[in-house]
């Protein structure tokens, strides 16, 4: 068995070499570790890296993360980002529109709100839609008071014209080719 000892133990190269000889050969070549090391070090920092650090890399010019002054990069409520996300982009009156439609039944109270629902809203004509024709009618004379509680909810001026439609009749046209006639006439009156 030729490069084992009898006591199991690997070979070491430097064991050929004198004592004294060995040990200095051993303290170069730790000496040159520790300057190889401290020259990846300085590299490392120079390049704005933590070596030994696991994750993101940090400038080593940069704060201390735990002490920094709340901020934009700092976590922040999630309805405080909502807030600042609607204010940046303008969208105040229509979050507030949208609102009042999520809310309807408070809005005009449940009796209203089981037969008629808010359509849309553009350039302030909030659109409303009710099941009947009874209905419909019944709505558009209501609205000036339902302009005021709308007023109440939103502001003045967000909402200036309700239009209320009645229910939609069938469309029978059908594909591209329909052909130009009277329709159904009077059936569904």
């Amino acid at each position: 068995m030729s490069g084992e000892r009898p006591d199991d133990r690997p070979v070491d190269p430097l064991e050929s070499l004198e004592p004294g000889d060995a040990e200095d050969e051993r303290e170069r070549a730790a000496s040159a570790a520790r300057t190889a090391l401290q020259r990846a070090r300085a590299a490392a920092a120079a390049r704005g890296l933590r070596p030994g650090h696991r994750g993101r890399s940090r400038s080593a010019t940069s704060p201390d993360p735990s002490r920094t002054a709340a901020g934009d990069r700092e976590p922040q409520a999630l309805g405080a980002g909502l807030e600042r996300l609607v204010t940046d982009r303008g969208w105040q009156v229509d979050v507030a529109v949208g609102g009042v439609m999520g809310r309807w039944p408070r809005v005009v109270g449940p009796d209203v709100a089981a037969h008629c629902t808010p359509v849309s809203f553009a350039d302030g004509v909030l659109t409303v839609r009710a099941d009947s024709t009874a209905w419909a009618t019944q709505v558009r004379l209501l609205v000036p008071t339902l302009l005021r509680r709308l007023a109440e909810e939103l502001g003045d001026d967000v909402v200036r014209q309700v239009h209320v439609g009645g229910p939609a009749s069938p469309s029978w046209r059908r594909g591209r080719r329909a052909v130009q006639g009277p329709g159904p006439r009077d059936t569904y009156g």
